[in-house]
């Protein structure tokens, strides 16, 4: 996550590139995100520009503000 005030400046880019050498560069051959609101359109877009894609979805377990229980996604790349 990033703070709001960061918003559009390349952080979450920067975090996520910066994880995926390290997993490489520590001998991992994938990486997954457990927990990626269905409704965090923005994340989701930049986890697939990284090469993620939805392997599954969680009905129903995060309690949103505003918009109640939605949906969490399992995100997964090789590396």
């Amino acid at each position: 996550m990033t703070a709001p005030t960061a918003t559009g400046r390349g952080v979450a880019s920067a975090m996520c590139a910066h994880s995926l050498d390290h997993a490489r560069n520590r001998g991992f051959r994938a990486m997954q995100f457990n927990i990626v609101i269905s409704s965090n359109e923005a994340a989701i877009r930049l986890w697939q520009k990284f090469g993620f894609e939805i392997m599954g979805r969680l009905p129903g377990v995060f309690h949103h503000p505003t918009q109640g229980y939605i949906d969490a996604f399992v995100m997964y790349r090789q590396l």
